[in-house]
């Protein structure tokens, strides 16, 4: 056997580049599906921390929920009974902060805006009533998850 060689054959390095074709194929839409899987994941956390918040307040504010044009730093930073806010700990502002920060959206057009509003806008993130405590993305209907429900119903 002198002339043998020992290399691979044309016809195996074909069937090798396939095979790697067809995983490909199917490996990397699941992956792409992973990423907006989580990002849904992330709003429905989003959304139970700020509800969670919004009705901490409520509590330690005889029933009262944070007002429509402050609710941020209400939620952000200590509060006396009346609302009125502080960045830091006295003997009057004593109740929070509830949150950290407020989460930035994570899905659709406004992906990175963090806002709160009473009324739509370019820039409201989340839309807030003051009057029910009710809060959810600030989205058009148009945009939806993977299962066609949109974001703003979440």
């Amino acid at each position: 056997m002198h002339g043998a060689s020992r290399g691979f054959s044309l016809i195996e390095l074909v069937i090798v580049v396939v095979i790697l074709g067809i995983i490909g194929a199917i490996a990397i839409p699941r992956m792409s599906r992973g990423a907006e899987g989580a990002a849904e994941s992330s709003l429905v956390s989003d959304l139970a921390n700020l509800r969670r918040a919004i009705e901490m307040y409520q509590a330690e504010h005889d029933g009262n929920y944070p007002s429509g044009t402050d609710i941020a730093a209400q939620l952000t930073q200590y509060s006396n009974a009346a609302g009125a806010t502080n960045a830091t700990r006295d003997t009057t502002h004593i109740y929070g902060p509830y949150l950290r920060d407020i989460p930035a959206l994570k899905v659709g057009s406004k992906r990175g805006l963090n806002a709160i509003g009473t009324a739509s806008g370019e820039t409201v993130a989340w839309l807030y009533d003051p009057a029910t405590g009710a809060i959810r993305a600030d989205l058009p209907a148009e945009e939806t998850d993977a299962a066609g429900k949109p974001f703003r119903d979440y």
